[in-house]
């Protein structure tokens, strides 16, 4: 199945860019956020738009490599609706997080995003290795992530 790359490039990165300005403008690090206790090894504010720039670009270049390499259509599409998925996880996270300000009820939540991601790296490994390996350093975050949701948990609860 012989897809171009310039066309789905733009319509992954157009997609990637709006799951990341849409949790972007959910994501309030005011004076809620600034007040809860955080453990010493919390990233840098300045850390969280590098590193979640550089995973929507590798996701994106994951999700079109995996499916210009998926041999029929059904595949093609169930690579873009896991990273569908993703996306909404990715979003609703941020909501739980800081509009509704229950790290608790996040956490949960991030549990279901991790699994996500998950899921990507093995249905992509099984077309592209390349996608996979670019889906590493989500799921390296995302673990990171989890246990910074749950310190807060644990150090600010209950909610």
């Amino acid at each position: 199945m012989a897809r171009s790359w310039l066309l789905p490039m733009i319509v992954a990165g157009i997609a990637a860019m709006c799951v990341a300005m849409l949790g972007g403008t959910i994501t309030d690090l005011g004076p809620w956020y600034q007040s809860l206790a955080k453990p010493d090894w919390t990233p840098p504010n300045f850390l969280y738009p590098v590193a979640w720039t550089a995973i929507f670009a590798l996701a994106a270049v994951a999700a079109v490599a995996t499916w210009r390499a998926a041999p029929n259509s059904r595949v093609a599409d169930a690579v873009i609706g896991l990273f569908a998925l993703n996306g909404f996880l990715n979003i609703l996270w941020s909501l739980i997080f800081f509009r509704m300000q229950r790290p608790d009820w996040a956490f949960a939540e991030l549990l279901l995003l991790w699994l996500s991601v998950g899921a990507l790296i093995l249905f992509c490994a099984r077309y592209s290795r390349f996608a996979a390996i670019a889906l590493v350093p989500y799921i390296v975050w995302v673990s990171i992530a989890g246990a910074l949701n749950w310190s807060i948990v644990e150090l600010n609860g209950p909610f």
